[in-house]
């Protein structure tokens, strides 16, 4: 297989192990009674950071693509930079908006109801 097409397949199961662990509760929710057993120990603080974890992930997945010493550590760092910026690209961003400018009194109608029995 070539060597662009191990890194791809590589950076794709990269993202995929570091969100199953990192942000899922997996089959029968054994991930999350992982992540909850191991508390906030040093690896429970792992499982909780995806870039962190990500960085671990790509260890073995790097020997997927390539054996040779130097580019090995290249793409290892390389697959982890990739499943970080992957995860980036489709986690939604909150966006907070400035609130409008003016008086207190002109915006007193911007709630959704000020009484419980108001109609909205």
């Amino acid at each position: 297989m070539e060597f662009w097409l191990r890194f791809v397949i590589a950076v794709l199961a990269i993202w995929r192990v570091t969100h199953l662990l990192a942000r899922e509760e997996g089959p029968a929710r054994l991930v999350l009674r992982l992540r909850r057993a191991l508390g906030n120990g040093a690896v429970g603080h792992l499982l909780d950071c995806f870039k962190c974890l990500s960085l671990w992930v790509a260890a073995p997945f790097a020997c997927f693509v390539t054996l040779d010493p130097l580019p090995l550590f290249v793409t290892w760092l390389a697959g982890s930079g990739a499943a970080i910026l992957l995860e980036e690209a489709i986690t939604a961003s909150v966006v907070i908006e400035p609130l409008p400018s003016g008086t207190e009194e002109e915006h007193a109608d911007d709630v959704l109801r000020t009484r419980p029995d108001e109609p909205r």
